[in-house]
């Protein structure tokens, strides 16, 4: 896998988290990266989690949701503390995250960002999010994923 490193892969293996690597090759004609993932690797699309970046109250936070469903910005605005959250500006969210949408990872942001992962993730033993790009999936126990973003568990998924 030379080469092929994120910041994601990286803080993994800097904490020696259990993780498996999945990759397949990305169609930029897919209409949804999370959805293309699923299809792409055969897997159950209630365990691949999508990572979205909203504004809450001025400050970027991150939801972790399931590919299937969507965020739901009332939800996430109240786990992180906040009144009221919109999608964050794409370009905002690229910078922060240090990620290129479609392949931003909740874990290793450039700048350090609240993660909020809905409560689904924890009916578990593994789930995928994206491992930094396009076409890369990572497999992780959730509870890895928590503690390694710190983040809150709240049902956000609409």
């Amino acid at each position: 896998m030379a080469g092929k490193g994120t910041p994601a892969t990286a803080l993994l293996t800097k904490h020696k988290v259990a993780h498996t690597l999945h990759s397949y090759d990305h169609d930029p004609r897919a209409e949804s990266y999370g959805l293309e993932a699923v299809e792409a690797l055969g897997l159950e699309a209630a365990r691949v989690f999508k990572t979205l970046v909203a504004d809450v109250d001025g400050k970027l936070t991150v939801g972790v949701v399931p590919v299937t469903g969507s965020l739901d910005l009332k939800a996430l605005a109240a786990a992180a503390g906040g009144k009221k959250a919109r999608m964050a500006d794409p370009a905002a969210a690229q910078r922060a995250t240090g990620y290129v949408l479609g392949g931003i990872s909740p874990l290793g942001h450039r700048s350090r960002l609240p993660v909020v992962v809905d409560e689904s993730a924890s009916g578990f033993p593994t789930v995928y999010c994206s491992a930094g790009r396009r076409g890369l999936e990572v497999e992780l126990a959730p509870g890895d994923l928590v503690r390694l973003t710190g983040a809150v568990v709240a049902p956000i998924a609409g």
